[in-house]
């Protein structure tokens, strides 16, 4: 089973539920691996510290000109959809944040003045912390496309029975990628009215990608009632609520888990993947 953890906006606790999901299922004899596709900030391995064993660039591939061979016909700027290779006077400019990697431009050269070089975007790391399979993405400082990135992470996600995505907060395309595919999405939010407004958004991406969701509310000390009036009128179940602890807040500062640092805690993870599972079944159903 593919579970995907989502927020509209981040410091909801999104990681703080993933990783312990992953905790509790790998203590009850699960095989589960954790993927960590936030990768313009990754932080699952600073609580489950894993012990990488693989690691590997994530490279583009990247049109390059040969203006020798070019008879600046502009083919190539007309078919790009994303202006990453423009035709302009005696040269041709190309911008590697902005390309795509289609192929499309090297294609429609009558020539063959365009080839394609590698260039590197990110990285891939790979490992196990204890019983737990860990897969992480790193875009590289300075560059602006996380989507090949996850879909690295996603292509190498280990054969296991439960696989665990910590999606990056919000609702763009890194979200969708990171979702897409999943069996259940898992929606992290808090009683706030900026946590509610996210919510509201992440929602509709959910159901625009017809992927089944429900919610968890962290820190559910403050009245949330606006949250649970949502999410019983749109029919999303929420799955469990987790209490406005100020020891949860101290173990996450010190780069504890929570099942580790407060047992009592495990109950209430234990019955979050639970409901997941239950809820992922009707889906399926």
């Amino acid at each position: 089973m593919q579970i995907a953890i989502a927020s509209g906006k981040g410091g909801t606790g999104k990681t703080t539920v993933a990783i312990n999901l992953a905790w509790i299922a790998a203590h009850q004899g699960r095989s589960v691996a954790y993927l960590d596709c936030d990768v313009e900030e990754p932080n699952g391995h600073l609580f489950l510290r894993p012990e990488i064993t693989d690691r590997q660039a994530v490279v583009e591939r990247i049109p390059q000109v040969d203006l020798q061979k070019c008879t600046r016909c502009g083919r190539c700027g007309k078919i790009c959809q994303y202006s990453a290779i423009v035709s302009i006077g005696k040269t041709v400019l190309v911008y590697p944040d902005l390309c795509h990697s289609c192929g499309g431009c090297r294609l429609v050269c009558p020539t063959g003045a365009i080839t394609e070089i590698p260039l590197e975007i990110g990285s891939l790391e790979r490992g196990t912390a204890g019983a737990i399979q860990f897969v992480q993405g790193s875009l590289k400082i300075g560059k602006a496309r996380a989507v090949p990135v996850i879909q690295a992470v996603k292509s190498v996600s280990p054969q296991v029975d439960l696989v665990i995505r910590d999606a990056p907060p919000g609702t763009s395309c890194p979200v969708v990628e990171s979702v897409r595919g999943a069996d259940y999405v898992v929606l992290v939010t808090e009683p706030t009215p900026f946590g509610l407004h996210d919510l509201r958004l992440a929602v509709e991406v959910m159901h625009a990608l017809k992927l089944p969701c429900g919610v968890v509310v962290n820190r559910a000390g403050s009245p949330a009632n606006e949250v649970r009036w949502f999410c019983g009128a749109r029919q999303i179940p929420i799955l469990a609520e987790i209490p406005d602890d100020r020891r949860l807040a101290e173990a996450y500062a010190q780069g504890s888990m929570i099942c580790e640092a407060l047992p009592e805690y495990e109950t209430v993870f234990a019955g979050l993947l639970d409901a997941i599972a239950r809820q992922a079944r009707t889906v399926a159903a």
